[in-house]
């Protein structure tokens, strides 16, 4: 998994995993703004959609765990690659889809930085049946004719206007006293 790294343009829903062969100082420096970008070979890169730590900060959870709780991957995909985040060791690199920002993308990492996994987010089912209920209709609610609609209005303002005032009041008195 060495070499470039294409990422087509719109791409959604997918994690790449790597591993930092490096120095905990060289894998925290990563997470400086354009260090990571650099070391990728692009120009830019969304922050907010890598993760850069250590595994053993993951405990008891794992990097199995991690990914299929935390990070939203179905099992089967994680399961396939098991053996593999079980000896990861040091450092790891997360980087979602989003944070290339939908635009087709060449990484080419340094040597340091090893593609280990790509695995693609649970995906929601958007699919349902088409509501048949009357009430699911747009503007089907009753109208209110204009003359009881101007005085529930009038209504739900004065009510407004009463509570404002007595907050006021309190405020008022409370300083008073």
């Amino acid at each position: 998994m060495e070499g470039v790294i294409h990422i087509p343009a719109g791409e959604r829903g997918v994690i790449r995993l790597f591993e930092l062969a490096m120095r905990p100082e060289q894998a925290a420096f990563l997470k400086e703004p354009g260090a990571l970008a650099q070391v990728l070979g692009i120009k830019a890169l969304d922050m907010e959609q890598v993760e850069i730590f250590p595994v053993s900060d993951l405990e008891d959870i794992g990097l199995t765990g991690y990914l299929t709780e935390g990070c939203g991957v179905p099992r089967a995909q994680v399961e396939e690659d098991r053996e593999i985040l079980q000896t990861l060791e040091g450092h790891v690199l997360l980087i979602r889809s989003r944070a290339f920002g939908g635009e087709e993308t060449r990484l080419t990492p340094a040597d340091q930085i090893v593609l280990k996994g790509t695995y693609g987010e649970r995906r929601t089912n958007w699919n349902a049946a088409p509501e048949t209920a009357e009430s699911a209709k747009p503007y089907s609610a009753p109208k209110l004719p204009p003359r009881e609609a101007r005085s529930q209005a009038r209504r739900i303002g004065a009510a407004l206007f009463a509570i404002v005032m007595a907050l006021i009041a309190l405020i008022a008195w409370l300083l008073v006293f």
